[in-house]
């Protein structure tokens, strides 16, 4: 049974290969048998509503064929996750070499237990949410690595990490750019009920705090009691040696913090606006601050990866110069390249993942099941309780086939709203309910284009004979998807039946 078990486990590459198959059979015959939606759309600057219908546009026929071969090579080339994970690589691979991770790490996985370790790089991860995608080429990497120093299973790590990301992508104690831009909708949407209806940067904040902490607990309690026996094994064939920090380490540490600490002070002047040549990495065009930090034309958005990546850059350097692990520019060099080696398989990986992505989002069957979904709550009388538990789970089903939150939200917000608002709840509680929904499911699906990176990753520390199966990949992220979503459904239904505020001039009901 174990030989016949092993015959039939999947590649990563050839389970890719098949998803893109189904999808363009898939798209031909819903296609053919006329699998369409119709809702209404709200214009955000005039308020208006148009009837918009959404079909499923047929990959299996010439024009489809001609469109996936002429948009693979723009579309990979243009793929985010492919040109931040290279980019992020550069500086990673200098902190690892010069030896500042190894330094570093080693003193906080000596000075702290592991239940604590975990908690705050989850915490961290979570936290993540606020700058957007870039957390994902960030912290699995580092995540990975700090296990790794710790003489823990790597393949922990990023499980951990990538939990934290995709449960907390949802929520976040400060207002983001995507709660931003979805703000606009449920204003818009709002407005055609109540013209004075208003909605402050703030109006989730306490709602949010609680969230925050409960899914950092709930998931390293997870990951301590049940992933950390569920993940493949990982043996470290060396003897455990303690690694000696001595006064080398201790100046690299040194060198390292005084440069980066004046690189941050830097930067972080120039985010701050009104003072003397400041705010100078901000757009002005928008209004509300984390939109001159996070919009689409702003500076973070564009160049946010590379920020990071010369201040990995900057700490290895420095504590390469202090140590003396680099002594010559060839070192300095060579330390670059380091975390390239051996890319081969995730760039293999992440391209078959932007076409399954580019193939499905072209047959538009994510968008017409989420308009057919949000008419189930659109076409119903349902009020209170009911209401919130079916607005969450459109929420949850809707996010497995469509990864944007602002596209979703642009469907589902026509639809909720008026019904919302006419049963006397709030329209920012029913954006808060599908932000927590998608927490319940981002996790779980291989649409979501930062997926491919963890399972990149995963099978860099992969001692197995066999690469690890793309689906048992999202199998060690259902109990986070499933505690996490259930956590997060009592607190809506706790905080609806308390009735307090959910943020500064944010509330539940009407």
């Amino acid at each position: 049974m174990n030989k016949f078990k092993e015959r039939i486990t999947l590649n990563p590459i050839m389970t890719f290969l098949i998803l893109i198959l189904f999808v363009i059979v898939l798209s031909g015959f819903l296609n053919l048998i006329g699998f369409e939606a119709t809702y209404s759309k709200i214009d955000v600057t005039t308020g208006e509503y148009t009837v918009t219908s959404e079909s499923v546009e047929s990959l299996l026929s010439l024009s489809g064929i001609k469109y996936i071969f002429t948009s693979t090579s723009s579309n990979f080339a243009g793929f985010t996750p492919l040109v931040n994970i290279m980019i992020i690589l550069i500086g990673i691979g200098i902190m690892e070499k010069s030896g500042f991770l190894k330094t570093t790490f080693t003193i906080l996985t000596k000075y702290c237990k592991k239940y604590t370790i975990t908690f705050w790089l989850v915490l961290l991860s979570v936290l993540f949410s606020i700058a957007g995608d870039i957390g994902y080429v960030v912290m699995i990497p580092i995540a990975a690595l700090l296990f790794s120093y710790g003489r823990r299973n790597p393949l922990v790590g990023i499980v951990a990490v990538y939990a934290g990301l995709t449960c907390g992508s949802g929520i976040s104690f400060l207002l983001t750019a995507i709660d931003s831009e979805m703000l606009r909708y449920t204003l818009a949407n709002a407005r055609n009920i109540d013209t004075n209806y208003l909605l402050g940067t703030s109006c989730f904040i306490f709602i949010m705090a609680i969230a925050v902490i409960l899914v950092s607990i709930i998931i390293t309690i997870i990951t301590e009691r049940i992933s950390t026996n569920n993940v493949e094994k990982y043996e470290y064939k060396d003897e455990k040696k303690e690694v000696r920090i001595g006064k080398r380490e201790y100046r690299g540490l040194i060198f390292a913090i005084a440069a980066g600490a004046l690189y941050l002070l830097v930067f972080i002047y120039n985010i701050i606006p009104g003072l003397p040549f400041s705010g100078n990495l901000l757009d002005y065009a928008q209004d509300f601050y984390i939109d001159k930090l996070f919009s689409f034309d702003s500076f973070f958005s564009n160049g946010f990866v590379f920020v990071v990546t010369m201040f990995f850059i900057i700490l290895g350097l420095f504590y390469g110069i202090g140590a003396k692990t680099i002594k010559n520019n060839n070192d300095f060099c060579d330390d670059l390249k380091h975390s390239l080696d051996g890319i081969g398989l995730p760039v293999i990986t992440i391209l078959l993942g932007s076409i399954l992505i580019n193939v499905f989002k072209k047959s538009n069957i994510g968008t017409v099941l989420t308009v057919s979904l949000s008419n189930i709550i659109g076409n119903s009388s349902l009020t209170g309780l009911p209401l919130i538990i079916v607005l969450f789970l459109v929420s949850a089903i809707s996010t497995l086939f469509l990864t944007s939150p602002t596209a979703k939200w642009a469907i589902i917000s026509s639809a909720a709203i008026p019904i919302f608002m006419n049963g006397s709840l709030s329209p920012e509680f029913a954006q808060v309910i599908v932000r927590f929904g998608e927490c319940m499911t981002i996790g779980l699906t291989p649409l979501l284009a930062y997926f491919t990176i963890y399972i990149a990753y995963l099978e860099k520390y992969n001692q197995g004979e066999n690469p690890i199966p793309l689906f048992r990949t999202l199998k060690y992220q259902v109990v986070y998807g499933l505690i996490v979503g259930a956590a997060l459904l009592l607190l809506l239904i706790g905080w609806y039946l308390i009735g307090i505020p959910i943020g500064i001039n944010g509330f539940v009901t009407t």
